[in-house]
Formats: C-alpha cells, sequence, structure tokens
C-alpha cells in the first residue's frame, strides 16, 4: 500500500503536517526528540502543536576510514 506524496512547504510546516496526522493516533503522551540543524523546526512545530515536551538528540559523526564523505554511525551523549 503506498501513500500519497505530501508536499512541504518548509521544515516548520512538514512538523505541523506531522503534527496533524499523528494528533489523531490514540496514545500516550508523546515525547518529540530533535536531532539538531534541519530536525530542531520540525520537531518544535510538532511538540507546540501535540503540547509534548522537546528533548534535543546531540550527535557526532564518526568517520569511514579513507572516506571524507561517507560516516558509518553516529554517537550521541546525554
Amino acid at each position: 500500500m503506498t501513500s500519497p506524496q505530501r508536499k512541504f512547504a518548509d521544515r516548520r510546516d512538514a512538523g505541523r503536517q506531522l503534527a496533524d496526522v499523528l494528533g489523531n493516533t490514540p496514545s500516550r503522551i508523546p515525547w518529540i526528540l530533535a536531532l539538531p540543524r534541519g530536525g530542531v523546526p520540525v520537531a518544535f512545530e510538532m511538540a507546540s502543536a501535540l503540547h509534548a515536551p522537546l528533548e534535543l538528540i546531540l550527535v557526532r559523526k564518526i568517520g569511514a576510514p579513507g572516506s571524507r564523505i561517507l560516516h558509518r554511525r553516529c554517537r550521541g551523549w546525554q
């Protein structure tokens, strides 16, 4: 089953649209996690619309030997 492709004006719009979809899902109080830079505007809009706490996840790229582009893993910490 495929779903129609959604169009977003920007990251904030994407967060609002995602919150609309998730707002109709019965669940416990959501916990919104965001990766800095691109994920924060999306998560902020979701947390605001869903009245949920917002937490940042800080990560650091760990490079792959011999490659400046490819990163194999991320390392997070609290």
